[in-house]
């Protein structure tokens, strides 16, 4: 049983971080088709979601700086690594070209600091570590409340996010230059919004383990009803949890819960009569992948024919060629791309 489980979560994750790559493909597409909007409304509530469903809560307070220990190596050291990793090449190819100035060094120094919204470019994807470490530990201590004031917690995190999220797309006409109104330390606001999606999956465990066809087809009825709404102009939604563009009390949680439950069933029922171990090895090195795609990008930008082709192909296979290069070049490469497993306690009689 946790065989056939993993199969379809490793298909999951691998599928939605080729959605991540291409959700920041910049150049033109052969379609009308708004593909990178509709991945926008529902991939990132799906990796909280997912994380959610295997969180394991905690009650005992000596289990509790292990557990913290754990989560901390498998996030934040990578994304010191890949912090570090990143900018040294930045600096390097702008000491290269002669347009590094101190001016510069200060203010990117800052930005690094910062993280979360003030970090673009090839450090863009960063927010979403240190949202889903710090979602991790408010979990942690939610679950250890009683179960009527863990809800009501959830309930008024959600309606702050969206009192924030209304509030932040009021002070400018770009999502990206209004969040950054709003300063925020590793962007851990976003945590009252992912909190939500993360408790959906640990709450909902039963549902998201086996979704039932009827849920399948519903759910995909509200998602081409939605998308037919959109292109008719009946709404306009849009989601990004990064930007805190989050506004629509109802349709930020009906869009992406009924968009992962059609990802998902799908893959559960796909999984059932083949598996698909080259979208499952995506997963293994999602890692490189998140942290490396967009870096690769620009270099496919200056190097090769730009195009969704070319920018999927190398976002993905050049990180997952770094992935298992690390491990056997450099002392602690496991640990350095997430893979840290802790020591087992000593058995006593």
């Amino acid at each position: 049983m946790a065989k056939e489980r993993l199969t379809w979560v490793d298909a999951t994750k691998g599928f939605l971080m080729i959605l991540v790559v291409i959700g920041h493909y910049a150049g033109p597409m052969a379609f009308d088709f708004p593909l990178i909007k509709y991945i926008y409304w529902f991939h990132m509530p799906a990796f909280f979601l997912l994380s959610g469903l295997f969180f394991k809560p905690i009650l005992e307070n000596a289990k509790l700086k292990p557990a913290i220990h754990k989560r901390f190596m498998q996030l934040m050291v990578p994304y010191l690594f890949f912090l570090l990793l990143l900018t040294f090449f930045k600096y390097g190819m702008m000491i290269g070209d002669g347009t590094f100035t101190a001016a510069f060094l200060r203010q990117d120094l800052i930005e690094l600091t910062v993280g979360g919204r003030f970090l673009r470019g090839e450090h863009g994807v960063f927010w979403f570590v240190t949202v889903m470490f710090a979602t991790f530990l408010l979990f942690l201590w939610i679950t250890r409340l009683k179960r009527w004031i863990q809800f009501a917690v959830l309930a008024g995190c959600y309606t702050l996010a969206q009192i924030e999220g209304s509030f932040a797309m009021s002070l400018a006409a770009e999502p990206d230059a209004a969040s950054a109104q709003i300063p925020m330390i590793w962007n851990l606001d976003v945590v009252l919004i992912a909190v939500v999606y993360f408790a959906i999956g640990y709450y909902l465990k039963a549902f998201w383990m086996n979704i039932p066809k009827m849920a399948i087809f519903i759910s995909a009825v509200a998602v081409l009803a939605a998308m037919k709404a959109d292109s008719a102009g009946l709404i306009d939604y849009h989601l990004s949890l990064k930007f805190l563009r989050y506004e629509h009390f109802v349709l930020d949680l009906v869009i992406p819960l009924a968009m992962t439950i059609v990802v998902v069933g799908l893959f559960q029922k796909l999984t059932a009569i083949q598996r698909l171990p080259w979208i499952e090895k995506i997963e293994k090195h999602s890692i490189s992948i998140m942290y490396l795609h967009i870096f690769f990008g620009f270099l496919v930008r200056d190097f090769l024919p730009y195009n969704l082709l070319t920018y999927l192909f190398i976002g993905l296979f050049a990180p997952i060629l770094l992935s298992i290069l690390i491990p056997k070049t450099i002392p602690l490469g496991e640990i350095l791309i997430g893979r840290f497993k802790p020591r087992r306690p000593m058995q006593t009689n």
